[in-house]
């Protein structure tokens, strides 16, 4: 029971650090404008995350588990939003459960060698998990102009968007946010599994 207990503890800990990871990555307006510091905050979030777990447990899978908790709980958040009277696209839900499925095939594949899971599992989520959410924020309607209609009630005035300038400091955020992501998730995946051990 303990055990278990445990699991449930860190899992909703962990979802609350990862959807928190900045305050932008949670709302559609800032997840579309910073898409690069998204990329690195939740690639990086979800693979120290799932390799805690899943060196835990030992269990191909956990990651994919730890994901699936984080998109839950996103999404009875998305509903409370909703319920207050803001758009559907208010929150953007982020994609985390494909990345996390790689990780756990990766951990599978090599025979749970926690090592090749760090390296390898790391870069695919580095890798993918951009390429998900900027399609996933591409079904969204338009978000500048939700961030102009619908302000935040809790958004600092600095942080308060001024024009539309999207793609105009990226050429390309999806390879921006890929190669960020897959470069920093690998070292600090690697030191919470050493903390771990």
């Amino acid at each position: 029971t303990t055990h278990y207990l445990f699991i449930v503890v860190v899992a909703v800990n962990s979802t609350l650090l990862t959807i928190n990871a900045g305050d932008y990555i949670f709302y559609t307006d800032w997840a579309w404008t910073s898409f690069v510091v998204f990329s690195i905050s939740q690639s990086t979030m979800l693979v120290v995350g799932a390799i805690y777990y899943m060196l835990f447990t030992g269990v191909p899978g956990t990651a994919t588990y730890y994901a699936t908790i984080m998109t839950i709980y996103t999404w009875v958040a998305k509903g409370a939003w909703f319920a207050l009277g803001y758009p559907y696209d208010f929150v953007a839900v982020p994609v985390w459960i494909p990345s996390a499925m790689l990780l756990d095939l990766t951990y599978w594949a090599t025979r749970r060698n926690k090592h090749a899971a760090i390296l390898i599992g790391g870069t695919l989520v580095g890798l993918s998990l951009p390429m998900f959410n900027m399609i996933n924020l591409l079904t969204i309607r338009d978000p500048l102009e939700m961030a102009f209609k619908y302000p935040r009630p809790t958004l600092p005035p600095y942080m308060t968007p001024i024009e539309p300038q999207v793609g105009k400091f990226y050429n390309s955020p999806v390879a921006l946010g890929a190669g960020a992501g897959a470069v920093l998730s690998v070292p600090i995946a690697a030191l919470g599994a050493k903390l771990n051990t």
